[in-house]
């Protein structure tokens, strides 16, 4: 714990209720960020950032406000803190708006996520330029004379973070990231130029993948896109990257907040209990996982962290609903939102798989898309390879895929082994059946 933080969180919320507040809660953030990144074998953008920046959150007579500062002097603060509490007198009453319940910020978790890498405070500039060059190099090599252009770029940042509410709520984290990007532009014919990408993002510097093999993928993911077409419009099945379902995935899980509900813009409102994919679909919130990029210990409110199955062998089991919104719904309090989102490993690789459906298109990126969070019904253009017999045949491209999410997720018939281990998404590749990929 950062006991000048958590002091100067104190204070702030005894100050605010001085000024006339009858609940207050407070975040006081820290956060330093360094990007470094190269093209044409020279850096592009080299950038360092330091904030602090305190929110407090007031509320007066039955109304509420947000109200933010990086000035933390104090007497500043107390000049700050009564101007919210006036402003605040002055909004509408909000009856819903109030700090949760403490009974629901007891019982935390004691373990140590191991959100923080010991080894960030000797990552030094030269390690930063190096990776970032390794990255480029890499991708230029395995590109060779097809490539136009590439950027690889490396940020890393660390963060602490405390929050204090009159309720009695007190709470700290601190933590550590590494991404890594690779992006290629290459020529292919006429005046097509297909871009591929490849990243990772990881609590400690050791888990990251090498540079060189993020610059490879970056490259065979580009190449894997030349000579792109349209095919006929067909149904078919499709398998869609493990990195790229969480774009797809987006669209149901918007549907599963409370707030998406209560305002009644939820094809899932009333499907609680009931089937909403296949048997293959079982999605679980955890955020116990050890140096995850959704652990916590408790969420935006407070509310202490718990690991739910929301989707359990297809059936819908659970929301995602903050307090605000259990209140306005009169539902008990689930979460936020998401922390770590897991959808099991099955058991067979993506190859094996595709020898298996004979003709399909393995998805490895979305481009544009909409999709409707009160009908469900949604549309996104796809990239990627039409394969026979297990091996790939063409590169396609121009072609959408359109359908209801409350149909779609019923296609589901396999689950890959390859979890995308990078993202708070930890999601393997999906595998679908009858799906109309509309090209020509």
């Amino acid at each position: 714990m950062n006991k000048e933080m958590l002091e100067l969180c104190a204070w702030v919320v005894k100050t605010a209720k001085v000024a006339g507040a009858d609940a207050c809660m407070v975040n006081l953030d820290s956060n330093r960020s360094v990007e470094v990144s190269y093209r044409d074998h020279r850096p592009e953008n080299i950038k360092e950032a330091s904030t602090k920046a305190l929110i407090v959150r007031v509320f007066v007579n039955g109304r509420y406000s947000n109200q933010s500062t990086s000035d933390l002097r104090k007497d500043a603060l107390r000049d700050f803190l009564a101007n919210a509490v006036v402003a605040t007198r002055l909004l509408a009453e909000d009856p819903y708006r109030t700090l949760p319940d403490p009974k629901y910020c007891q019982g935390r978790a004691e373990v140590d996520l191991e959100l923080a890498d010991a080894a960030y405070a000797s990552f030094t500039p030269e390690n930063r330029h190096e990776l970032a060059k390794a990255m480029e190099n890499a991708c230029l090599q395995a590109g060779g004379d097809k490539v136009i252009s590439v950027t690889a770029q490396e940020e890393d940042g660390n963060q602490e973070s405390v929050m204090v509410a009159s309720n009695g709520f007190e709470g700290y984290s601190r933590g550590t990231y590494y991404a890594a990007v690779a992006q290629m532009t290459a020529q292919d014919a006429g005046d097509r130029r297909p871009n591929g990408y490849s990243y990772a993002v990881t609590v400690c510097r050791r888990d990251l993948p090498s540079p060189e093999e993020i610059g490879v993928q970056a490259a065979r993911r580009t190449l894997d896109l030349m000579g792109a077409k349209k095919i006929k419009t067909e149904t078919l099945p499709i398998i869609i990257e493990n990195q790229n379902v969480g774009r797809l995935f987006g669209g149901f899980l918007g549907a599963m907040f409370g707030r998406s509900i209560q305002q009644k813009r939820s094809f899932l409102a009333d499907k609680k209990g009931q089937a909403v994919g296949s048997r293959h679909l079982t999605l679980v919130d955890d955020p116990f996982i050890p140096k995850g990029l959704g652990s916590r210990l408790y969420d935006n409110d407070g509310i202490t962290a718990q690991k739910r199955v929301m989707i359990e062998a297809g059936v819908l089991k659970e929301f995602f609903v903050d307090w605000y919104y259990s209140r306005k719904l009169e539902w008990e309090p689930t979460a936020g939102g998401p922390s770590n989102l897991v959808i099991p490993a099955g058991q067979r690789p993506v190859k094996e798989i595709m020898k298996d459906l004979g003709r399909g298109i393995l998805i490895s990126g979305f481009i544009g898309g909409n999709s409707n969070p009160t009908t469900g019904d949604a549309s996104i253009g796809i990239t990627g390879q039409l394969f026979e017999n297990g091996e790939p045949v063409q590169a396609v491209a121009e072609m959408n895929i359109a359908d209801n999410h409350l149909k779609f997720w019923h296609k589901l018939i396999e689950v890959a082994n390859d979890p995308f281990l990078y993202s708070s998404s930890r999601f393997p590749s999906l595998v679908f059946e009858n799906v109309v990929v509309s090209g020509v």
